[in-house]
């Protein structure tokens, strides 16, 4: 009895070798069976349907005299292949069904047919229908591409170009993204086509002049609502849309047949709309295309948001910046300045990097440059409360090593504001300043330097070289001395203060952005242009895209000569007021000065006599013609006269407010053997 039999409900019964007949016709796999020669010998129901022809039409032929062209040629060279070695292959393929033409994935399997003495009679091929876990794949490879390639940078068009380039091809035969147009009335929106791509590298470019969606129409609703939506190009609404709008022109891709809309949604708020196109033979797009574009979208909606968001802040950071520095620097005898600044490009955001040139008295000039530790508007907010700040102490007439270490304390406080207004431990907020006073009388430079950058000195004849200036540490440190630098400086030497992000943070070793600076300004000493050597310099030392701020000041040195300065030793004595007086006429005399004797006889005598009856010898008096007329007496005093009201009795006090009256300006600043009291007179327009 067989006992591989069955039987049917009415008692019928079946051997083995019926249900072997059943399975293989009826099995979802499509299998075909060849020969030794390579002919069909049998197909199944499932391969029929696949191949769309009947098993008569093909029974006892190759595969290649009813199937033609690939990927059929290879199938027939495989078949042949395992015939011969009796190896089986696997291959996977995606090409177009014979029945219906439709875009199929199918894993193959081709496998020797042997005897019971193990010789090969045959193969079969079994067709295993994988096109659904092959989507799968590629929109799996696909959403992991765009992750990669979509918003690498901070810009939302270089981040709406890459959504086109992630998509086109694999996704859409062309890709559009429009973006909304800022400060469009709402309910009108207005979209600028900001990227498109297409697989013939054609279309409308991006940039184009924006365009006004049109209510009701497909785009217009996908907006409102934030959903995607699927259309046929030949839609009535879509086709008018279209028409108007001249969004698919030029497509190149053989005629739009349909179209797949996405709002680009980040934050619930809609930033712009991305266009996705197929034409030709492609398929349309269906509802499982949906949450591939949404993922894809989600993405570059975030990503365009975090841009623009971006932009703005940088913006503002960038505006801020630079209303805090020096629109214009001032025109001054002691130096020839320029400078230059310019922003980072990094995501980082705009740093605090500053310059700055003051005014002092005694025709010198402070230089000043400095760099905030940080980025954004918070940085450019400290770095204006710090330029601020050195202007204050600067106006006191204070040294370098002094007025660093004020700016020390100050920003030590700042820390502290801030860890209180936050609820955090304080922490150290990090600048680097450098700061030098030059003298044009004695063409005497002092500086100092809290973690900056040391200075690039060049000599008149070409020597350049880095100021050996003692570093300091970085102010907010706190508790730290700083140590000031004197110098003589020839006339007509350069001084080249500048921030780490020109030199990339190098220190003055050979081949890095230092020495090829200290080498750079070492060739443009002489007559060479302070506007062009910073040109020069820039060109060669920045970076395409500069990660951290730029600042730039070049000062090439003055002196004032003997012809513009008198300069006379009092004894201490009462007479000595007289003898001042004299010798001050008789310089004004020779200056052509005559209108201003009355005012300056006034302004000296009072001088002389203070320092006489109140200071310590030696005394000097120095008369300077600048671009003002400035009268100054030193002592070896340190006690600071000040200015009272006197009352109506009083007998004295009324000194210090004569000279107030009658200059523009006045005021007391400290040198290392005493003081100095100077006052400042306008000149006249003849002189």
């Amino acid at each position: 009895m067989d006992t591989h039999a069955g039987q049917d409900p009415q008692g019928k019964r079946y051997d083995g070798a019926a249900f072997g007949e059943w399975a293989f016709l009826q099995f979802p796999i499509g299998i075909a069976v060849y020969d030794r020669d390579n002919r069909l010998v049998r197909v199944n129901d499932e391969m029929v349907r696949l191949v769309g022809m009947p098993e008569e039409e093909m029974r006892g032929r190759r595969m290649t005299e009813f199937l033609s062209g690939q990927p059929f040629e290879d199938f027939a060279d495989i078949a042949a292949r395992v015939l011969r070695t009796g190896v089986p292959v696997r291959t996977d393929n995606y090409f177009p069904a014979p029945a219906d033409g439709s875009e199929r994935a199918t894993a193959c399997f081709f496998t020797p047919l042997t005897d019971g003495d193990g010789a090969v009679q045959g193969v079969s091929i079994a067709a295993l229908d994988i096109t659904e876990e092959y989507r799968a794949r590629q929109r799996l490879a696909l959403v992991s591409d765009a992750s990669a390639r979509i918003g690498t940078t901070l810009d939302a068009t270089r981040t709406a170009t890459e959504l086109a380039e992630a998509t086109v091809g694999r996704f859409a035969d062309a890709v559009g993204v429009d973006l909304l147009e800022p400060g469009a009335p709402e309910g009108a929106p207005t979209l600028r086509r900001t990227a498109w791509r297409t697989v013939a590298d054609g279309g409308p470019p991006a940039g184009a002049e924006p365009y006004a969606v049109p209510p009701g129409s497909p785009p217009a609703l996908a907006l409102a609502s934030g959903k995607p939506s699927l259309h046929r190009v030949d839609e009535p609404g879509v086709r008018a849309w279209a028409e108007a709008c001249g969004v698919l022109d030029g497509t190149g891709t053989g005629g739009a047949r349909s179209l797949l809309l996405l709002p680009l949604d980040a934050r619930d708020s809609v930033v712009g709309l991305a266009l996705f196109v197929r034409s030709g033979e492609t398929e349309p797009f269906d509802v499982h295309d949906l949450p591939l574009a949404e993922e894809i979208g989600a993405r570059t909606a975030v990503c365009i948001d975090n841009a623009r968001r971006y932009a703005r802040e940088r913006s503002v950071a960038l505006t801020l910046q630079r209303s805090l520095l020096p629109a214009r620097l001032p025109s001054h005898s002691a130096v020839d300045a320029t400078s230059r600044y310019l922003p980072a490009t990094s995501q980082a955001g705009i740093g605090g990097d500053w310059y700055d040139v003051i005014p002092l008295s005694g025709a010198r000039v402070a230089l000043v440059v400095g760099d905030i530790v940080g980025h954004g508007l918070q940085a450019s907010a400290t770095m204006g409360r710090l330029r601020a700040a050195v202007r204050t102490l600067a106006d006191i007439d204070l040294p370098p090593d002094e007025l660093l270490t004020h700016l020390d304390d100050l920003v030590v406080q700042l820390s502290q504001d801030r860890a209180a207004e936050e609820g955090d431990e304080p922490r150290e907020m990090g600048a680097s300043c450098l700061y030098a006073v030059y003298d044009p009388v004695t063409r005497r430079c002092v500086m100092a330097r809290a973690g900056h950058p040391p200075p690039v000195l060049v000599t008149p004849d070409g020597t350049a070289r880095f100021v050996g200036l003692p570093e300091g540490p970085h102010l907010g440190v706190g508790g730290l001395p700083f140590e000031s630098l004197e110098l003589e400086l020839p006339e007509g030497s350069l001084l080249a203060l500048y921030t780490d992000g020109l030199v990339g943070g190098d220190g003055p070793e050979p081949g890095t952005g230092s020495e090829t600076l200290r080498e750079m300004l070492g060739r443009s000493a002489g007559a060479r242009s302070l506007e062009r050597t910073c040109d020069e310099v820039l060109a060669r030392l920045l970076p395409e895209r500069p990660a951290d701020d730029i600042a730039l000041l070049l000062a090439r040195t003055r002196a004032l000569g003997g012809g513009q300065v008198g300069s006379w030793e009092l004894t201490p004595h009462p007479a000595s007021v007289a003898e001042a007086r004299k010798r001050v006429l008789a310089q004004l005399e020779e200056w052509g000065l005559e209108e201003l004797a009355f005012t300056t006889e006034l302004v000296v005598s009072e001088l002389v006599t203070n320092a006489i009856r109140h200071a310590e010898p030696p005394i000097l008096l120095r008369l300077i013609r600048d671009g003002a007329l400035i009268c100054e007496v030193s002592d070896a005093s340190s006690t600071t006269p000040r200015m009272r009201r006197a009352r109506v009795f009083d007998e004295g006090g009324r000194g210090l407010l004569l000279v107030a009256q009658l200059c523009r300006r006045w005021g007391t600043r400290f040198t290392a053997g005493g003081k100095t009291i100077w006052a400042e007179q306008p000149l006249t327009e003849a002189a």
